[in-house]
């Protein structure tokens, strides 16, 4: 008979007393995943897994350790306990770690309310593989796609549990549906590629194959006959495909784990504007039907919509428990973690103010410059906020698309990036990080 995921969190809880530990946490997660891969009309990959994972976090006075298996025998939950209370001892002393107060712990939630899981039946591999090859065959009918390296489709669902001595217990479910195209157009050393999916909690929000395939076969097509552009100073559009990435650096810069080991851009930048002062970014965990949406984090406080940028005024760090604690602040509920990991902090659902004007009227506005479709490498100076990427897209002369370029470098300081970013209308709000496309004035092209 199949053990329920808090009767093994309990079990590793009551382990971890009779060890000798002082507090501990117990997480268990209960998976399931099928992806489909096909290729040239047939079946390429197919892979299923399934399986429980347990973590356990000990505490010995300011002493912590963590240990995980895949096991979930009584035999193998003893020894857990009694390897992180061993590993605990041996550990250095963090004076800012250790579990939460019970007076802040989260104590009920709608989890319903989330929609976090698809109530449908588990779609069957035939399934997955028809839609992997309608996204395929969509992308090869578009005309000027030579192949298609990739179509997958994939579906996943877990159960989450966790138990901690202080008091707390929950857990949730959560499903998701995806499926991808990735197109080739040309041939040779012309060859170019581009993709289109879609990642989302319920089968009936899915975009089609058909809609994905088609997309993905479009802009590899858009992409043929690239070349440098001239090295020189221009505005620079980020597609709202790959715009989320310049919010996320400022989004790592306050993180309290780069804050509180003095390895961030934005110190002292607290209460001051990083971005102008018409735009805010507010974090959200409890939209419905969101991968970002949780009722409670990791160490079992009640998550909260908040504003991380408000009017342009950096307001606060994202923090866990023990971040908090060594920067004198409160914990803002955003700690997470694995079954072999501590708990850290990351975020979750984020909104950037949109504009009020579109993709198209920014690139008319611009003039001559860069529209961004996709990125490569990255080489960000986490001290000085120095930003330079491999980049291509398109260039644009008088207002409107001229021809796709690659092969390009954009550099610029985030600091100054930042803040004059302006902000299109296009942003996907079914999305976990809705970010529009953005145009900055003056970066630096090395072309050609």
């Amino acid at each position: 008979m199949t053990q329920s995921l808090e009767q093994l969190t309990n079990d590793l809880i009551s382990a971890a007393r009779k060890a000798g530990a002082d507090a501990a946490d117990g997480l268990a997660v209960r998976g399931t995943s099928v992806s489909i891969d096909v290729r040239e009309g047939r079946l390429e990959h197919a892979e299923r897994a399934e399986g429980t994972d347990l973590g356990l976090r000990v505490l010995l006075g300011q002493r912590q350790a963590v240990v995980s298996a895949s096991d979930v025998s009584a035999r193998t939950i003893s020894e857990m306990a009694e390897r992180a209370v061993a590993m605990a001892r041996e550990a250095p002393e963090d004076p800012y770690c250790g579990q939460a107060a019970a007076e802040q712990l989260a104590t009920s939630w709608d989890i319903d309310a989330l929609e976090l899981a698809d109530p449908s039946a588990e779609p069957d591999p035939e399934t997955l593989e028809k839609d992997a090859l309608r996204a395929e065959a969509a992308a090869l009918a578009v005309d000027g796609v030579s192949q298609v390296s990739s179509a997958s489709a994939a579906y996943g669902a877990q159960q989450v549990f966790m138990t901690c001595t202080n008091g707390f217990a929950g857990g949730y479910a959560r499903t998701s549906r995806s499926l991808y195209a990735e197109a080739i157009s040309g041939s040779g050393t012309g060859m170019e590629r581009d993709v289109d999916g879609d990642h989302r909690i319920f089968q009936s929000d899915l975009r089609s194959p058909e809609e994905i395939g088609t997309r993905a076969g479009e802009r590899a097509v858009e992409r043929l006959g690239a070349r440098k552009p001239v090295t020189g100073s221009y505005p620079v559009l980020f597609d709202e495909r790959i715009s989320s990435s310049l919010i996320g650096h400022l989004l790592s810069a306050a993180n309290g784990a780069a804050v509180a080991r003095g390895s961030s851009w934005l110190i002292g930048k607290l209460g001051e504007q990083v971005l102008p002062e018409h735009l805010s970014i507010i974090e959200d965990p409890h939209r419905p039907r969101i991968g970002g949406s949780r009722p409670f984090d990791s160490e079992g406080l009640p998550t909260r919509k908040r504003s991380i940028v408000e009017d342009g005024i950096l307001t606060g760090w994202t923090l866990d428990l023990s971040r908090g604690r060594k920067l004198g602040m409160d914990s803002t509920a955003n700690a997470a973690r694995g079954t072999s990991s501590a708990p850290s902090p990351v975020n979750w659902n984020i909104e950037l103010t949109q504009g009020d004007k579109t993709r198209t009227d920014l690139i008319r506005d611009m003039g001559t410059g860069l529209l961004v479709t996709s990125m490569i490498g990255s080489t960000i100076n986490a001290n000085t906020g120095d930003y330079s990427r491999g980049a291509s897209g398109f260039w644009v002369e008088n207002g409107e698309i001229a021809y796709p370029v690659n092969e390009i470098t954009i550099a610029g300081n985030l600091h100054e990036m930042l803040r004059r970013i302006i902000p299109a209308n296009d942003a996907r709000t079914y999305l976990s990080r809705v970010v529009p496309s953005l145009l900055v004035e003056g970066m630096t092209l090395a072309g050609s």
